[in-house]
């Protein structure tokens, strides 16, 4: 999947400025792209050339002019034409943690097991933004009114599923844990 997709599908719900677009990225987006600021600017400036978002300034004061974008009609039809793609391979993962604890019978199991402490306390906190989020969007709504009365609900499933994954990190750290600890507890048994 190109950048261009993801700035598309964040630009679904209206103008925004890069600056808008990165905090979207990193609230919503994030769970399943990542991009830095840079990357989204320099895709903008690409789209807005190929006439798949246009921009506006805004003058602002004792601050510097912003540019909000928008999809233009080209670019909904690309959103269009996308989504009726096949799909791709899917995703692969590369997690520089999960190679740790491949090599952990022989490495530092102590490093190993406070890295996958910090990675749930870091799982820890995007679910508990994702969760804020959520209550945003549902604002006081049930999920089934939600999706009865929701104009877009495609940003509520995809958010769900950044839950579950971060979910998922919590039960197979915890898991990963206890079992790295069992094995601490062999070795001294054994030693």
């Amino acid at each position: 999947m190109a950048l261009r997709n993801a700035v598309m599908a964040a630009l679904l719900r209206g103008e925004a400025s890069g600056y808008d677009l990165a905090k979207a990225f990193d609230a919503t987006v994030a769970n399943f792209w990542m991009s830095t600021p840079q990357q989204l600017y320099r895709e903008l400036e690409r789209m807005e050339a190929e006439g798949l978002v246009t921009a506006r300034v805004v003058e602002q004061k004792r601050r510097p002019n912003k540019r909000l974008f928008s999809l233009t009609e080209a670019g909904r039809k690309a959103v269009h034409a996308y989504t009726a793609e096949p799909l791709g391979k899917p995703a692969v993962v590369r997690d520089e943690l999960l190679v740790k604890v491949q090599c952990v019978d022989v490495g530092d199991m102590e490093a190993v097991r406070t890295a996958i402490a910090e990675r749930m306390q870091w799982a820890t906190a995007k679910l508990a933004g994702y969760e804020r989020l959520r209550q945003r969007l549902l604002d006081g709504r049930s999920e089934e009114a939600y999706f009865a009365e929701a104009e877009h609900i495609g940003p509520y499933l995809t958010l769900l599923r950044g839950m579950s994954f971060e979910r998922e990190n919590l039960q197979w750290g915890d898991m990963a844990l206890r079992r790295l600890e069992q094995r601490t507890a062999a070795l001294r048994a054994d030693g």
